[in-house]
This record gives C-alpha cells, structure tokens and sequence, in this order.
C-alpha cells in the first residue's frame, strides 16, 4: 500500500519540479577587475572604483510570470548564534532605544550613546545591499518588489520606526564595508528588503526574494543584468549568485521530494516481494494447536472431571 501510494506522488513531484525552469548564475567571481583577481577584499572595500558589472543571461525555456528573482549567498553562517541574538524586537516594532543590550557591537553610531542605531544590530547592519537592472535589448524589465515579505512580519514584528543614525556603506574612515544604507523616509514596515534579510537563514547556504518579473520571457531571449556588485562577501570566501525561477504547485524546483518518495515506495514494494516470495517458499507449518492455552486449560478440566 505505502509503495502503490509513494510512487505516483513521487512521479507527479518530479514532473511538476522539472516543469520549472530555473536559471543560476553566480557572478561574485565574474564581477571583479583582472587586477583585482588577487585582492578582491580591496576592491570591494574601495568606495572609488565601479562596482556595476554587466552579464548576460539567456533564457532556456519559456519562463511565465510571475519569475521570482532571488540572490544566493553561500558561506555566509546566519545561524551564528551571536548574529541571530544582535536584534532588538522591541526597537523594530516601536522604536526607542530600550531593550538594546543584545544589538551591540551595533547599538550606537560610533560608540556614541547620544547616537544610537535605528535598526540597532548586526543584522540589519549587514543588510544585503547588490542590486540588479535587468534589460531585454534596450527594454527596461522592471522588477515588483512589493509584497516579498512576510505578511506577519509587517504587520506585527516591524512597526512605523524610522531609521535614524544608519548610514552604513563606508565606516568612519570612509573605507567601504559593504551593508545598505535605509531611507530615513521609510518605515521599518515598508522596507521589504530589510524584512526579508531579518528572517534569518538556518543554513549557512541560502537564498533570499529580492522581487518578482511580471511578464512572461520568452525561450532564447538574452538577458543584459547590470549587477551593482558591492556586497563583500570576499572576506569569507562566500559566493554569490542571481537566481530566476518560475514556481509549479509543489512550490520552485526541488527534485528531493520526488525521488524521496520513489525510494521509499520502490523499497516498500521491493520488501513487500521478497516477503512474499519467502512465504510462498518456505510456508510457515502449523502447530499443534493442542499446545494453546485454552485448549490446553480444556484439556485438563476435562481430566480433573474424570
């Protein structure tokens, strides 16, 4: 029964998962000057010099909106348990400047008390700052991006604060260290952005919605990216890639589920055959059944009666 289920749900999650087409493309290594190849941090971290880089994506299939744009960070320990505890609840759903002990070493611009960081934190404070133009030709695709965080997390977890003393980008000696910088004119609670990268990774490998392509791309069609490469993930040795994907029932493409359930359901009919097979070699033959308990408890009241 497990197997005759399993293995038509698995069949049906590997159609729907290669249904999806999905393009990724990494670029953190492709977007650096070739005299830069060897000190990569110092490019990154220079405020002088071009961080825009262009690459060209070729669609391989028919992708039909909406196409989820994301960005994949490898390398990169959100779970650190320091990392994941240096956020202020209170701060991010009604301001003030209680409750911030755990924000440190980012809790106050320059380590001045009377300049205190709103959102406080390592977090918010290493917020993820690349960004992608994407042109079809000299046709500018534009990218929704409303509506890619959770609707729990602006509702209840972020409220109206505005960001104060949240430059970021370059460190009081002007040296660029990566991190966006916040709109002062934004609420917490409409910076999408900053609600997505809140919501930490459990993996050390992940990626993170940075919006939706709400038209259809056709097959063959070539894709210019303006990169704005100034996220430094150099310093760790991490990775960077633009993911674009489409979506199916089971969600994007995942061929796990799939084969999961084959396995499974192959093993239980597999099992379930030799089993078989055993029995109807080597039947089990029947006891006596004078040897049960209550044939046995009748046969010795029948003897005590005689």
């Amino acid at each position: 029964m497990v197997g005759v289920i399993f293995i038509p749900i698995g069949i049906l999650s590997l159609l729907a998962s290669n249904r999806v087409v999905e393009i990724v493309h990494r670029y953190d290594d492709v977007c650096i000057p070739a005299k830069y190849s060897t000190d990569k941090v110092r490019f990154i971290q220079s405020a002088d010099l071009s961080k825009n880089c262009t690459q060209t994506i070729t669609i391989p299939r028919h992708m039909k909106q909406p196409v989820y744009v994301y960005y994949e960070l490898d390398n990169y320990y959100q779970n650190h348990r320091r990392y994941v505890k240096s956020r202020s609840d209170t701060q991010l759903q009604n301001g003030g400047v209680s409750n911030t002990q755990n924000c440190k070493p980012e809790q106050n611009l320059l380590g001045n008390a009377s300049l205190p960081i709103i959102p406080c934190g390592l977090i918010a404070w290493s917020l993820f700052n690349d960004t992608y133009d994407f042109r079809d030709g000299t046709t500018k695709i534009s990218v929704n991006k409303t509506g890619i965080s959770w609707k729990s997390d602006r509702e209840h977890k972020f409220g109206n604060v505005k960001p104060e003393n949240f430059p970021n980008n370059l460190n009081e000696s002007g040296v660029w260290i990566g991190g966006a910088s916040l709109d002062v004119n934004k609420s917490l609670n409409e910076d999408e952005d900053l609600m997505v990268w809140m919501r930490t990774a459990a993996l050390p490998n992940f990626r993170k919605l940075y919006g939706r392509i709400e038209t259809d791309l056709q097959a063959n069609t070539v894709l210019n990216v303006i990169i704005h490469n100034q996220y430094n993930t150099y310093s760790f040795d991490g990775k960077k890639r633009l993911v674009l994907s489409t979506t199916s029932w089971l969600g994007g493409k995942n061929d796990f589920l799939g084969i999961a359930y084959l396995a499974v359901g192959s093993l239980s009919i597999f099992l379930a055959l030799v089993f078989l097979g055993a029995h109807l070699k080597n039947r089990r033959s029947l006891g006596d059944i004078n040897y049960l308990s209550w044939n046995k408890k009748q046969q010795q009241n029948g003897n005590t009666r005689s």
